[in-house]
């Protein structure tokens, strides 16, 4: 039963990724077909897929916790310059790990060919899907998102108690030769899915809880609505971290509006002569207010990018896991499911022959092909429904991954909270060094200087 390759699931994703990029000189080559090959060869020539780490009794449960998923690797993904040809020009990068102590060079379809790789060895787990590619000119903008995106990425698939021990992830953070893309095919192409290596694969019914279809619908509804939660969170993050970055912009150039008053060079009118030394004064505190608003300005800025960084790249980091949960509940439906309803369906359609051609006296060798044809296809029909529970099996534990992953949740809060104490404390310490030069820009009768006073409640304070 388990001698018979079956196709890996289609995933839409895969073939809008899989095509080349606009400034890649040719298209990545095609995912290699799976080849039907005899358990033993299988030890022999690749090792077997690790297993998920489990407690001892129900395989089906796992027993992760966030800090160990985080601890198995951090991958940094940074921009090397454009290298520019004749006619084209790459983007390329730096991948870097941790665990691997290795440090590569990968571009975009590298990072394509190994998610297809992933998709081939293990259809029904969480791959994240990959950034768009752009058809036509990338600017930078665009080129720093997706580069944020390629990492979110990478990390994940590092982090993933199948993906982490597999020999793809390993190839793909520490092969250093030109040929990348071959090495990672030839690593999957004499190696079935995850269904055809998993020992467990023909008995994944038996670990099944009875009401897994109902615990399944129930589970998928409540991803459903913590990513769109999770998404506002995140649009609302996006929007607080941008206004702390205009804010910085707006102060910066109002320091600089307060330095060009101070140093106007303009001469003064006969007839405001008597007030020379106020005029005087008031330009040499404005000028020296632009410091001042300088580093607010900066710690404006600060605050602006750390949020950035440690709250809405964290969040976006969660909608990608969440989104490939989405993406493989698609994949078990329309994958898995439909084949194993289409495969029905043609059972049905052979049996009514068989009756009919039996009812008509046909000639014995055209039911003989009859009968082979049905027992081929009851064999397939038990094959897909292996694979259904076997789907169902890996459905079951990416979903206490996911679970795993929502304490993740009080690391972005404390972070975000953490970034608001810090950047209103380093700039209200800002604003109280700034007030007392303010006095300087109150000057009272016979050039005697006078402390501002507290405004009225339309705001003007009174001579």
């Amino acid at each position: 039963m388990t001698g018979r390759a079956m196709d890996p699931l289609p995933a839409a994703a895969v073939g809008a990724a899989a095509e080349a990029e606009a400034d890649e000189e040719a298209d990545p080559p095609a995912l290699p077909t799976p080849q039907a090959i005899e358990p033993q060869a299988i030890v022999q020539q690749a090792p077997a897929p690790s297993r998920m780490q489990m407690p001892q009794g129900n395989p089906l449960l796992l027993s992760h916790t966030l800090q160990e998923l985080l601890a198995r690797d951090t991958v940094q993904v940074e921009l090397i310059p454009e290298k520019k040809g004749l006619f084209l020009k790459h983007v390329e990068y730096e991948v870097s790990s941790q665990r691997f102590k290795s440090s590569v060079y990968r571009r975009y379809n590298d990072f394509v060919v190994f998610q297809e790789m992933l998709l081939h060895k293990f259809p029904y787990r969480m791959v994240p899907a990959l950034p768009p590619k752009r058809m036509l000119g990338a600017d930078r903008e665009f080129i720093e998102a997706r580069r944020r995106a390629l990492k979110r990425f990478v990390n994940l698939v590092a982090r993933h108690p199948l993906f982490s021990e597999d020999v793809v992830l390993k190839l793909f953070l520490s092969f250093s030769g030109s040929d990348v893309q071959n090495k990672l095919k030839e690593s999957a192409q004499c190696v079935g899915d995850e269904f055809l290596n998993c020992k467990l694969a023909t008995r994944a019914k038996d670990f099944l809880p009875a009401d897994i279809q109902a615990q399944f619908a129930i589970s998928r509804e409540l991803i459903r609505n913590i990513y769109n939660s999770f998404h506002k969170l995140r649009d609302r993050a996006e929007r607080i971290a941008s206004r702390a970055i205009d804010n910085a912009a707006d102060l910066l150039i109002f320091g600089k509006e307060l330095s060009a008053i101070g140093s106007d060079t303009t001469p003064l009118p006969s007839w405001a002569a008597l007030n020379s030394s106020t005029w005087g004064s008031l330009k040499q505190a404005l000028k020296g207010l632009s410091v001042e608003f300088a580093l607010l300005a900066d710690k404006a800025a600060q605050q602006g990018k750390q949020e950035e960084n440690d709250v809405v790249e964290k969040l976006n980091l969660f909608l990608d896991l969440l989104q490939s949960y989405k993406d493989l509940c698609e994949r078990h439906e329309k994958g898995v499911l439909h084949k194993h309803q289409r495969a029905l369906h043609k059972y049905s359609l052979m049996k009514r022959q068989m009756m009919s051609a039996t009812a008509q006296n046909r000639e014995p060798e055209s039911v003989e092909q009859l009968e082979s044809r049905i027992v081929e296809q009851e064999n397939a029909i038990q094959t897909m429904e292996l694979r259904n529970y076997f789907s169902l099996y890996c459905l079951h534990q990416e979903t206490q991954l996911i679970h795993v992953y929502l304490p993740l949740t009080s690391h972005i809060l404390r972070a975000f909270v953490n970034s608001q104490i810090q950047g209103h404390k380093e700039m209200s310490k800002v604003w109280n060094d700034l007030r007392p030069k303010l006095s300087c820009l109150f000057a009272g009768p016979h050039s005697t200087l006078t402390p501002p006073c507290s405004p009225p409640e339309d705001g003007l304070c009174p001579h």
